[in-house]
């Protein structure tokens, strides 16, 4: 080997050396690292990857009627989810247990979509499972590691389809909803409220879910809990006490025509509180908690009475006869009448308006009648001339003022806005200006045309009419909501006069099969106009009539009159103020006492609306 050579070889020993020095150098000052000066991070690093946070949900709160009585509530029930380390496994073990959960192939997509969601964590495959299914699941714990079983209380309804529309039920939350943040804090798996007051005070039932951490093993298997001091405990929901008075509520039902559809409102119009809030047909709101069956929910959904619409607040019908008595409360205001006063054309029958003639529903005519008498007898041709007085721009912007234009305010959702014209723009925009006439105006007067209202509206107007001074709040269920005050703006003098002419419905008028004894009952009938049908029924009455306590509404579909209606609403004021033994309900006891009221001659430029479609459409009529 030349001398060259060797010195060529002495250098490559001497890098060899100094990168064997230099590598460990490296590994000393890591090792020097990770031992000494970062031992605190990654020993904290280490404990994050050895622990895991498991959500303890919190305890929904109660919901309550006024006394007490639990309308909603948490029973003992379990939660089944599974851990995975990826989704091939989780399909295999949901494969092995399909058997016990009964999973089809479209709940196992769901299961596997949520699982690509987060996969750290544990994905929900069962709610509500019974003992018998969690006792067959611990039975193959072994072979299911990631198999997870929680303590998980299940929402009950203890009144079923008595409160299924107040109440309304939960569901779990959807994927799109967390993205949007729709509520904030929940998580997958959480319930939130679907319909009713669950819905409404969500946030305040729903509380803060708390946090436990479990020690899980290489694989990501739960080993043990952590600890007591690792804990965060729930917050629990708060419990929402209603003004429900749940007998009253039951009494409802019970005197509700069977298998009819309608709605019944009762509400303390000093207060604006609501007794009793009613729509038929209801439904079990138990069998929708947490998923619903699909052949269930397909079921509800297809069905022609559409028992998940709340009529009460939903519906929108002619207001009818009950109107008139906006009309008058207008035409006072306006200083247009008195009670005494009367109309240049004494009714015949019907009343001549151009080339239209509009019909009285009594067709050989009232004569000549005072206000208080046209309100006693619901005579068409009084109002007919009453409407043209206050003119069709004082009648929209009256009857816009008094709330006929605007929801309720109720706290419930999805409460649907009535159809009321706030100005004549509206006749220009939808006929056209030179498409439509004056004539519109008659039909208002007396609730048909162009407006729809819902019951709970109409029941919040004659809660003014009830309420001292002519005041009252807006319709609530829950005693601490501020709701917005409402008045007629009439004097006490006018006021009482309409009350008294209310009574004389009851005592001589259209409402004489409603009477109760010892009981003064101020209230009004109404027909409907139903171009697809019978008519539908209106009776709204207050009482005791010289101080009331409870004014109650209720519209029957296809009752085809006012009057047969009324017993339903005066047995339910009866039992409210005088007691259980006072009335028995009588549910579905027909009789027609009195004519029907309200039976306009059509107006050829008014459309045709739809009647009685599905769940969030319109429920309208028209003058015929």
């Amino acid at each position: 080997m030349s001398w060259g050579d060797r010195r060529a070889v002495a250098r490559r020993a001497d890098l060899g050396r100094v990168m064997v020095i230099a590598t460990f150098t490296l590994l000393s000052v890591a090792f020097f690292r990770l031992q000494v000066t970062g031992s605190d991070r990654y020993r904290v690093q280490s404990e994050e990857n050895r622990l895991r946070p498991v959500p303890i949900p919190a305890p929904r709160g109660l919901i309550t009627d006024r006394h007490g009585a639990v309308l909603a509530e948490n029973v003992p029930g379990y939660s089944v989810s599974l851990h995975a380390m990826s989704a091939l496994s989780l399909g295999t073990t949901l494969d092995r247990l399909s058997p016990i959960l009964r999973t089809d192939s479209v709940e196992r997509e769901l299961i596997l979509e949520r699982y690509r969601l987060t996969p750290s964590e544990p994905v929900l495959v069962r709610r509500n499972a019974t003992f018998d299914v969690v006792s067959a699941l611990e039975e193959l714990r072994p072979w299911n590691p990631g198999l997870v079983i929680e303590s998980d209380p299940k929402r009950r309804y203890p009144f079923s389809s008595t409160t299924a529309h107040l109440v309304g039920y939960v569901g779990q939350v959807s994927e799109e909803e967390l993205r949007l943040g729709s509520h904030p804090g929940a998580r997958l798996g959480t319930l939130v409220g679907r319909d009713g007051i669950e819905q409404f005070y969500d946030a305040e039932l729903r509380g803060r879910d708390g946090v436990k951490y479990v020690e899980v093993d290489a694989m990501n298997r739960t080993v043990r809990d952590a600890g007591i001091e690792s804990t965060l405990e729930p917050e629990p929901g708060r419990t929402i006490r209603t003004t429900i008075d749940l007998e009253l509520q039951r009494f409802v039902e019970s005197t509700f025509p069977p298998g009819r559809r309608g709605a019944v409102v009762a509400m303390d119009p000093r207060s604006g509180e609501v007794l009793a809030l009613y729509s038929a047909p209801s439904f079990d709101p138990n069998v929708l908690v947490g998923g619903v069956d699909p052949t269930e929910w397909q079921r509800l959904a297809a069905s022609q009475d559409f028992p998940l619409f709340n009529r009460a607040i939903q519906a929108r019908y002619p207001p009818a006869s009950p109107f008139k008595l906006a009309i008058a409360a207008m035409a006072l205001r306006r200083g247009i009448v008195t009670f005494d006063s009367r109309m240049t054309v004494p009714c015949r029958g019907g009343f001549q308006y151009y080339n239209r003639y509009f019909r009285c529903w009594r067709v050989e005519g009232h004569g000549s009648v005072t206000l208080a008498e046209a309100i006693q007898y619901s005579c068409d041709v009084y109002f007919y001339q009453l409407g043209l007085k206050l003119g069709l721009t004082g009648l929209l912007q009256d009857g816009t003022a008094l709330g006929f234009g605007s929801r309720s305010g109720i706290d419930l959702p999805s409460e649907t806005e009535p159809i009321f014209p706030s100005s004549t723009e509206y006749y220009n925009r939808r006929y056209g200006p030179r498409n439509w006439t004056s004539a519109v105006t008659l039909n208002l007067a007396i609730g048909q045309g162009e407006d729809a209202q819902t019951l709970v509206n109409v029941v919040r107007f004659y809660g003014m009419l009830a309420g001292p001074h002519g005041t009252t709040t807006a319709p609530h269920l829950v005693a601490t909501r501020q709701g917005q005050q409402h008045t007629l703006g009439l004097s006490d003098r006018d006021l009482a006069d309409l009350r008294a002419s209310l009574v004389a419905v009851v005592d001589r008028g259209t409402a004489v099969a409603a009477q109760i004894v010892d009981l003064r009952i101020a209230g009004k009938t109404g027909t409907a106009q139903n171009p697809h049908g019978p008519d539908h029924g209106w009776f709204v009455a207050f009482a005791p009539a010289d101080d009331p306590e409870i004014v109650v509404g209720a519209i029957v579909e296809f009752a085809e009159h006012g009057s047969r209606v009324a017993p339903v609403v005066t047995r339910i004021i009866a039992r409210y103020l005088l007691g259980a033994d006072a009335v028995k309900p009588r549910g579905g006891e027909y009789r027609l006492e009195t004519p029907a009221d309200s039976a306009p001659e059509p107006i050829p430029i008014l459309p045709d609306t739809a009647l009685l479609r599905g769940p969030g459409r319109d429920t309208v009529g028209r003058a015929r």
